[in-house]
């Protein structure tokens, strides 16, 4: 089934000036709160109605290092002390969990829905998902999204 909105990476370069000057809107209007959009898109030479047009469609991408908060689906085995164990590690690692989910256990298996704030993080994501990986009693974990 095709998506309705499918999203793609792209580099900045090949992309219509509108666009990039449309995030150059949305930054000066970010830092700037008492600006008006039709005082920040004067600044940056294009109009109200282009930026109001692409706003909700163009967002910078953050590099991978540079993420601010990950979200991973994790399976652990069904034993007291399990979840604990990975939130401790996510702490000591400079992790900040945002939110759990946590579905009913089925079959000796958790699973567990967490998003991390990761800026503050003593190791890059992918190591600490190594390390988590690694820990007794942690089945699965997968990458959902990053921010």
């Amino acid at each position: 089934m095709k998506e309705k909105h499918p999203f793609y990476v792209i580099n900045g370069n090949v992309l219509p000036e509108v666009f990039l000057k449309v995030v150059e809107v949305k930054n000066l209007l970010e830092k700037n709160k008492m600006l008006t959009v039709q005082e920040a898109t004067e600044r940056v030479g294009i109009s109200r109605s282009s930026f109001y047009k692409y706003k909700d469609s163009i967002f910078p991408f953050y590099e991978k290092g540079q993420g601010k908060a990950i979200t991973v689906l994790m399976h652990l085995q069904d034993e007291a002390g399990r979840l604990s164990d990975v939130l401790n590690y996510i702490a000591a690692a400079g992790g900040n969990v945002l939110t759990i989910n946590q579905m009913i256990p089925m079959n000796g298996t958790a699973i567990i829905n967490l998003c991390i704030q990761t800026s503050h993080m003593k190791m890059g994501v992918d190591k600490l998902i190594e390390e988590l990986t690694e820990l007794e009693g942690v089945n699965e974990i997968q990458i959902l999204a990053r921010e």
